[in-house]
């Protein structure tokens, strides 16, 4: 074969094997620059910001969303037993409590975002293993046809008070959801016997338990109660939908024991396939930017930085129980026992 054949054969083979390493490298590159995100929030709210996300760092979001069925719980169950072969990078939860089941299980790993660095301490894992930024609250949708501004209730006491008929007050079965944590936090703080006496006595007096925070929603709207104990995400509906509603954040009062916040939490998986990314994910979900374009979407009614909240409810400077949520979580159980004893005999 003649030399100069030879010498343009090599060449094409150095630039075919140069090749293929560049396309493996740009391979190798898009396969890091993604990251999987296992999310029980709404896909209506979290998709934008998964595509934001993705068109402002260049890294692909690989979602997967809860199923309406099982909720947040089939995610954990999912992540649990992934333990040994991680697939997920990110946790992206609508409220706390399966986030710390999570910790429990030793499926999270320490990440402290500095983007988190003005959220205040109370909605942080002390130990660094998620942050919580955003969420919901516990209060009161009142019917504004059927009470004036002066009879308003303003604590969680007054659904004992004689003055509001027990078939005008509801609140969702306190076993489950969101009227369990509270029940739970109210637990945590009041001590059972005390809590178990401010149930038994709600159940006693005969106050409408219903199936669920948007049927109390629903009798408030309908005028069938003149209030009922529900979550901001159900109550600003109805009050942007132009509804004779509003709302009243209970235990506001100086002396007070506040309510609750729900926050969205967020944490990375140990051994997540693709921890710098998952980093940089958490970085963009906690920036004060993100949580405040969360406000406008919708998705969060009461921030936990100093930016407007929601225009359906004035949150400025809520007061919050005084109950960590490692203490709620531990008062879960027990408290959804002790419940399932009052109400369901």
């Amino acid at each position: 074969m003649d030399r100069n054949i030879k010498i343009a054969l090599c060449i094409i083979g150095i630039f075919v094997i140069a090749s293929a390493f560049v396309i493996l490298g740009q391979q190798h590159s898009e396969e890091e620059k993604t990251v999987v995100v296992y999310t029980s929030v709404d896909q209506v709210y979290s998709e934008p910001v998964f595509r934001n996300f993705e068109r402002e760092t260049g890294v692909k979001v690989l979602p997967v969303y809860d199923v309406e069925a099982t909720k947040t719980t089939g995610l954990v169950n999912r992540l649990i037993a992934e333990k040994a072969r991680p697939q997920a990078d990110v946790f992206w939860s609508g409220e706390f409590s399966q986030t710390i089941v999570l910790k429990n299980e030793n499926i999270l790993v320490q990440y402290q975002s500095p983007s988190a660095a003005d959220i205040p301490v109370q909605f942080k894992d002390a130990e660094g293993y998620w942050t919580g930024f955003g969420g919901r609250a516990r209060i009161f949708m009142v019917n504004t046809d059927l009470l004036k501004p002066s009879q308003y209730p303003h604590s969680m006491y007054d659904m004992l008070d004689e003055k509001y008929p027990a078939k005008t007050v509801s609140i969702a079965y306190p076993m489950f959801g969101t009227t369990a944590t509270q029940a739970a936090a109210l637990y945590s703080y009041l001590g059972k016997d005390k809590a178990r006496e401010f149930f038994t006595s709600l159940n006693n007096r005969g106050v409408r338990v219903v199936d669920g925070n948007s049927v109390v929603r629903d009798l408030v709207e309908d005028g069938q109660i003149s209030y009922g104990l529900t979550d901001t995400d159900d109550a600003c509906g109805a009050v942007e939908g132009g509804k004779n509603v509003t709302i009243i954040i209970p235990d506001q009062g100086e002396g007070d024991m506040g309510t609750l916040v729900i926050p969205n939490t967020v944490a990375m998986i140990a051994g997540a396939p693709h921890s710098e990314e998952a980093k940089v994910f958490m970085d963009y979900l906690l920036d004060k930017k993100q949580e405040s374009a969360m406000v406008t979407s919708g998705w969060i009614q009461i921030p936990v930085r100093d930016i407007p909240a929601s225009a359906c409810i004035n949150s400025t400077g809520i007061k919050t129980i005084p109950v960590s949520y490692q203490d709620t979580y531990y008062s879960l159980k027990p408290a959804q026992s002790d419940l399932t004893e009052i109400f369901i005999r």
